[in-house]
Formats: structure tokens, sequence, C-alpha cells
């Protein structure tokens, strides 16, 4: 028999491994669940089929995205500091240094990762798996076939970029959010198809770089899972960042003509064909729930392929739970990480429900948009009460120092008991400041409670409890008409 080497061990090819918990993925989701049981004393199994730890997020999505959003950030700055007095020669952009520092940091974040589950004595398997049944893996290697028994398996193993047939021409000019992190060049003209999150962001960063973005989406606004209100400053941004922003537009074909891709899309009533550089289909993301043997288990899936789980993270198959992208939903890696924790307390004898749990969500725009709990368009579709608090950031001093008063700090509030049903916020780091609105909503908070903390000034955070004392009517730096507090 061959021998194979994993992680420093070594195992007969075909010798099978035994262990308490299999982890299928070793994305966000995955090495927190490896990691989680590993501290609460389980034998543990880490299976991941590229090279590095870190899934789509650590790897082709979260980190690097917002590496390259900073980067070319300073290049906007530099651009418009002249006002400030502060001018520069025209920035130069090395891309090869570029991707070298992106890939610097995921570099040293997956040796993170990996040497962290050494210190656990995660036994990691660098290979594809395959279930054979309820209780048993086969994992393909570089040394070969590995089998794995355990006793229960959590499947993390994430999404892919979604592609559609009409558009995946085999042109490496058509491009997933993971090719566009590579930066190859800097494309003349590129047309960005999907107007969420990934087609935002990597529009933003390509802008940056010189590209002349066209952005078709096929619904009446950007963002559209946000509330209108907040995204409209992005909105503002993009059409001068951008070269087009067009809404209600059907891409319908694309093909190669010599070192272009012709599209033809339907936009404004007409009918219009154009020629561009490169292409990136944004287009959301799709389970990675083929090809893995789950028809041997009894997983179930739904309609569009995500695996079916209860409120426990548990799946059809009693011996499997699933958590992250994979079970749908916000497809979000702090969602996946608390997920991993329900699932892996569920497995060592807890009874932890997914219910009722704020997950936060950011689109790194410029400026960001974050927002927490209940929308203003789920609460009117839910037919939930509610009353709307908001404050200007044209009326936050700190926000003015750095000229960035395009953003908007919101608040739904439950009319009776004035507890904060949801919190959005537009503007710069906007993403930073969600977090005190979602432990906020998690302590089921009054607007009360924000009104009366003190917040350090001048800050962006003031905008929550200014927010906060609009509701009542007496927010120093606007005016509001409201019931006083108790």
């Amino acid at each position: 028999m061959e021998i194979g080497e994993i992680r420093g061990k070594k195992f007969k090819n075909m010798e099978t491994i035994k262990t308490e918990i299999v982890v299928v993925g070793a994305g966000p989701g995955g090495y927190a669940a490896a990691f989680y049981a590993a501290d609460l004393g389980k034998k543990v199994v880490l299976i991941e089929r590229e090279k590095r730890l870190g899934g789509v997020c650590l790897n082709w999505g979260c980190i690097p995205s917002k590496a390259l959003l900073y980067a070319t950030h300073q290049l906007v700055v530099a651009r418009e500091s002249a006002h400030r007095g502060i001018t520069f020669a025209e920035p130069k952009v090395d891309l090869n240094q570029m991707r070298a520092w992106k890939e610097s940091i995921l570099e040293k974040l997956a040796n993170g990762v990996a040497a962290l589950a050494k210190m656990r004595n995660v036994t990691v398997i660098k290979g594809r798996a395959y279930f054979e049944g309820s209780q048993k893996l086969r994992v393909e290697t570089e040394a070969g076939q590995q089998f794995v028994e355990y006793e229960t398996a959590i499947l993390a193993a994430g999404s892919n970029a979604a592609m559609p047939k009409a558009f995946d021409l085999g042109n490496p000019r058509v491009m997933t959010a993971t090719e566009a992190l590579n930066i190859e060049d800097v494309p003349e003209n590129l047309l960005v198809i999907g107007g969420g999150f990934i087609g935002m962001e990597m529009g933003t960063v390509y802008a940056a770089l010189g590209s002349k973005v066209t952005l078709a989406e096929a619904l009446d606004n950007i963002l559209s899972i946000a509330d209108p209100d907040l995204a409209r400053p992005v909105v503002a941004v993009a059409k001068k960042a951008f070269k087009e922003i067009r809404l209600k537009t059907r891409v319908n074909k694309m093909s190669t003509v010599g070192k272009h891709i012709k599209v033809e899309m339907e936009y404004n009533g007409q009918k219009v064909e154009e020629l561009y550089d490169r292409v990136l289909v944004a287009l959301g993301r799709v389970p990675n729930s083929t090809d893995i043997g789950l028809e041997n288990t009894g997983v179930q899936l739904d309609e569009k392929g995500f695996v079916k789980v209860n409120n426990q993270q548990k799946t059809d198959d009693p011996n499997i739970y699933a958590i992250g992208d994979i079970v749908g939903g916000a497809l979000l890696a702090h969602k996946a990480h608390k997920e991993a924790r329900i699932a892996v307390e569920n497995i060592n004898g807890e009874h932890v429900v997914n219910e009722n749990i704020v997950i936060p969500a950011v689109a790194f725009t410029d400026p960001e948009l974050a927002w927490c709990g209940l929308t203003e368009q789920e609460a009117k579709a839910k037919g939930i009460p509610y009353e709307v608090a908001k404050f200007p950031w044209s009326a936050s001093g700190r926000a003015l120092s750095f000229d960035r008063t395009d953003g908007i700090t919101k608040m739904l509030i439950d009319p009776e008991s004035e507890r904060v049903l949801g919190v959005g916020i537009c503007g710069s780091n906007a993403g930073e400041l969600i977090g005190e609105a979602t432990l906020a909503m998690e302590m089921g908070a009054t607007a009360e409670d924000i009104a009366l903390t003190v917040h350090p000034h001048p800050t962006l955070s003031e905008t929550l409890m200014e927010c906060a004392e609009a509701f009542y009517g007496h927010a120093t730096h606007t005016i509001a008409r409201k019931k006083p507090m108790l």
C-alpha cells in the first residue's frame, strides 16, 4: 500500500481514520466549528480541498476584497485632497506589488489558521471529501484515497460564484469575483453585471484604478436588500465614480469578439450591443452541495440546492449538521461562525437554537452601508408597527472634519415598547459602527437606553446616540419632533 502524509502524520493509503467529529470545509464556519469542538475536548478532523485554509472568505472574498478596497481608496483620497491644501503628483499603481501585498495578507492569515489548528491538535486533511454514507467519508488527497469514519459530521462546504450558462464562454475576460480579485490588468471598459455587494465593491475597486465601469442591474435599485434611503448615498457616489449605472437592465447574451466581449442587453426599452474589455458577473452564489455524495446520506436539499437544516443546524440525517453558505440565508462569514457554535454545542449535548439572533450585514462600498435587525422594507412587508428616527451626518462634526457628510443613521423603533427593531447606517466606517447597534438589539435595548448612553465627542458613534435622541425630539445637533422620554 502507498503511504500518504497528512499534516505530518503518515497513513497507509486506504487506512481508515476514526474521529468523533469531522468538519468538511475550512472556511470561517468550518474552522470555527473545528476549533470550538477541539476546545471542548473533542477529537476533530478538518477537511479542506484547497491548499490554504480559510475558505472563500479569507482567500477569494472578504479579506482580499477589503484589502483592495483600502488600497484603491488611497488613490481617491490623494486625488481629493487639494481643497485641504494638500496636493500630490498623480499616483502610480504597480499591480504586481499590489497583488503581492494582498497575497502576503492572505498567507499570514491562512498560516495563522493552520497554526491554531495544530495547537488544538485538529487533524487537517487536504483533499476533496465525498460522503460514502452517513458516517463515512472518502477524501481524495494528493497521496491517494483516505477514508474517515466519524460519529458526527459538520458540513461547511460553502458556496461558489454563480455563472449562468449563457455567460460562461470559457474566456478569462468574463470574470467572477474570484478572478476579478487577481487584478490581472485594469480594463479600459469594464461591465459589471449585478448591483449587489460584490458588484458594487469590485466596481469601486476597478473604478478607482481607472476603469470606465458600467454597472447593469436587473432590479430598479442597487443594493436592493437595503432600504432605498440608506442606499441613496452609495448611489450618489457610484454615479460619479462609474461611467454609468443602468437599472432595470437585462443582459441577454455575451460572445467573444477578438480581444473584447460583445454584450447584448436591453436597457431603456432598447436592445444594445457593446464591446467591453472585461465583464464581471456578480449574480450571487450557489451552494457547493453537488458531487460530494450527499445522495448517500439522509441529507435533503431545497429547490435551490441548499441543505435543509432545523434550528439546531441538524440536517435530515441524524449524524450530519450543516452550517454557513451551504444552508442558505444570509451568505455571511459571521453568520457561519455563529452557526458553527450552535452546531458544536448541540453535538456536545446542549440544547441551543438558532432563533432571534441579530445578524448584521455590511456592504463595503463608498460610503459603507450596514444594518441589523428589521429593515423598513421588511417591517412594511410583515405589517410590523414601527416609527423611524434619523440623524443626518451633515450635522456631525466628526463627519465634517473629514469631508464625509453624506451619511445617515437610522433606527426603527417599536411605538409601544420603544425597543429598537432595526438600525441602518450609511457612511464612512459604518461597518465598524453597526456592532454597537447589534449589541443593543441583542440586549433588548430601547431608544432611551441608547440616548442616555454617553458617547465620546467628536465621533461617528455619536450619530447613534443623537438618532435615538431625535426619536424623543431633543437631539442637540438636529431638529426633531417626538414624544419626551419618561
